[in-house]
């Protein structure tokens, strides 16, 4: 492929303008510095980019003395998926504990809350809420990352977080158009496929889309995933019939396209990066999202020179580029111009508040709190990639914080349960599951303890679809440290 040095014609410049890259470190690299006084508009941060809100302040400064409008992106969902609290765990409990309460006000202000952190570090958009209805429980990408199954039930919330979200001057991108949670497949790993036919996908994956344009989100971030009764043969991202047809025209969206992470294999392993990248721009996108796993100098190279010879070989229209470019620039101009509303009372704690008022508490009789410390028994899934496995999850170190002495031990695979009664001896057992429903060696294992020790504790993180069994039953609907924290108060009984 031919390369373009020059950074500075107009067309380059747009090319460059569209894309939104991540980098390595916790400081800015020469070469994204470079790229921005070329004309790059974005950036992405992820938690290898973050120490602290100190550090991340001082790193988006670094970025704004090179261009001071530059749209600072994160993937900070709050609960399950954190970047801004990768290491600890999250303070705000994710939207299905939201949902679980179903409260649009307590929404509103935790995301609010989240909104005015990212803003005070610098970021100014943010990849989320997930308007997704979790219709498939066996959806292993999405889950509590759902407001839940309800149509109203998520649409509601997802206007009332994208409202307190931008109401802290940070720009909400609604995601994953046109709705990911009828999948059983991540599209992390391969291409989803979604066989429900237009009008169930009009009145209910659509539902929560139409919420967040009314509500005004500012972006709208594509799926890459496969829905034949919309397009039989373009996943979502590279779809002229969904992003430019279904989103601009039947449901009137005006504002920023972003594609999710063309890294991903869904794209990466089918079309290629860089074919994908010129598609997708094609089809109606105005951001390129690259950068999760893909984070340097090479691929912006090769996605702007990618970009630049589809305008000159006529397979990419230069108005077409040029319109993205300008919405990419409109989207910075309003995030420049953005205040802070004055009037949203700031509550430190609603994250906590909104995990108790979350959790939902079952006992077949009058419960009794450990008498000594008790042994965490967390049987553990693999954590999906929009997760990671980096971030603490679990009740272990509320729990030993409250109970000293508690300790812990994780398990996982066929013979699970015998191990952790072994390794758990005489104490009290607090069994931690993660979807139960969907791991049948979870539910062996939950047997083999119950079986034995009758008076153990089950605190399910995931999503609650299995019957609630043990002495107590506490569903978190999320795995935020909130959550844990607001478990462990429960199970210490304070």
């Amino acid at each position: 492929m031919t390369t373009f040095a020059s950074g500075t014609d107009t067309l380059t410049r747009d090319a460059l303008t569209v894309l939104q890259p991540g980098f390595p470190g916790t400081t800015a690299p020469d070469w994204l510095l470079r790229r921005l006084g070329e004309g790059l508009a974005s950036v992405g941060l992820f938690g290898r980019n973050i120490a602290s809100p100190e550090q991340l302040a001082a790193l988006t400064a670094q970025l704004r003395a090179e261009r001071n409008d530059v749209l600072v992106a994160i993937d900070e969902e709050g609960g399950d998926v954190t970047r801004l609290e990768v290491r600890t765990g999250s303070s705000f409990p994710g939207n299905h504990a939201l949902g679980a309460v179903d409260d649009t006000e307590l929404t509103r202000e935790v995301a609010f809350e989240l909104g005015r952190r990212l803003a005070g570090c610098g970021v100014n958009l943010n990849w989320a809420p997930s308007a997704d209805i979790n219709s498939n429980p066996a959806n292993p990408v999405i889950g509590v990352r759902s407001f839940g199954a309800d149509t109203a039930l998520a649409a509601r919330h997802t206007a009332a977080y994208v409202t307190g979200l931008q109401a802290a001057g940070v720009a909400a991108c609604t995601k994953h158009f046109p709705g990911h949670g009828d999948t059983a497949v991540d599209s992390h790993h391969a291409v989803p496929r979604i066989d429900a036919d237009a009008a169930v996908l009009a009145e209910r994956e659509l539902a929560p889309f139409r919420a967040a344009i009314a509500a005004g989100s500012r972006a709208v971030m594509s799926a890459h995933i496969l829905v034949p009764a919309l397009d039989p043969d373009h996943p979502a991202t590279l779809s002229h019939r969904i992003l430019t047809g279904l989103l601009r025209g039947e449901l009137g969206y005006d504002g920023l396209i972003v594609t999710d992470g063309m890294e991903m294999r869904a794209i990466a392993a089918t079309y290629g990066i860089e074919r994908g990248s010129v598609l997708a721009v094609a089809a109606g996108a105005d951001a390129i999202c690259v950068g999760g796993g893909l984070a340097d100098d090479e691929t912006v190279r090769r996605l702007r020179d990618a970009l630049v010879t589809a305008v000159r070989s006529g397979e990419l229209a230069e108005e077409r580029l040029a319109d993205a470019a300008e919405r990419v620039r409109a989207l910075a101009r309003w995030t420049t111009a953005a205040a802070p509303a004055e009037a949203c009372e700031v509550r430190a704690d609603v994250g906590l508040v909104a995990a108790r008022r979350a959790l939902t508490v079952t006992n077949a009789q009058p419960y009794e709190p450990p008498a000594e410390p008790p042994y965490v028994a967390a049987f553990s899934p693999v954590a999906n990639i929009a997760v990671g496995d980096e971030t603490p999850w679990g009740v272990a170190a509320e729990l030993a914080r409250l109970l000293p002495g508690t300790e812990t031990g994780s398990f996982a695979g066929e013979d699970a349960g015998r191990v952790a009664l072994a390794a758990a001896g005489e104490r009290r057992i607090v069994a931690v599951v993660r979807d139960e429903h969907r791991h049948p060696w979870m539910a062996t294992a939950l047997d083999a303890v119950l079986a034995a020790r009758p008076d153990t504790i089950v605190v399910e993180m995931g999503v609650p679809q299995a019957p609630p069994r043990g002495a107590l039953h506490i569903a978190t609907h999320g795995a935020a440290r909130v959550c844990g924290r607001a478990a462990a108060e429960i199970i210490a009984g304070q």
